[in-house]
């Protein structure tokens, strides 16, 4: 399984045509290094956004909330395991 900081959509930060005000400002970033190590660092996340991480949120926790970014929820959804025959 992938491991994913969480990053925050920063108002400062977002790409050109994006609307200023955002209804998911949270974000799933694919975490190379431990999250600690990316806190505070303006990465990409799984969608494309251009996001701020935060080292101290779980992308477990945030990504089933109503302001994670829906793209990120579907992008790193792990695949439901298969019902055991018997």
């Amino acid at each position: 399984m992938e491991s994913y900081a969480v990053g925050f959509a920063r108002p400062d930060r977002w790409s050109p045509g994006r609307p200023t005000e955002q209804r998911h400002p949270w974000h799933a970033v694919e975490a190379h290094r431990p999250p600690a190590e990316l806190d505070g660092e303006v990465e990409l996340a799984v969608c494309g956004a251009i996001v701020q991480v935060w080292g101290s949120q779980k992308w477990e926790r945030v990504g089933a909330g109503r302001t994670a970014c829906p793209e990120c929820g579907r992008l790193t959804s792990v695949a439901q395991p298969l019902s055991r025959a018997g």
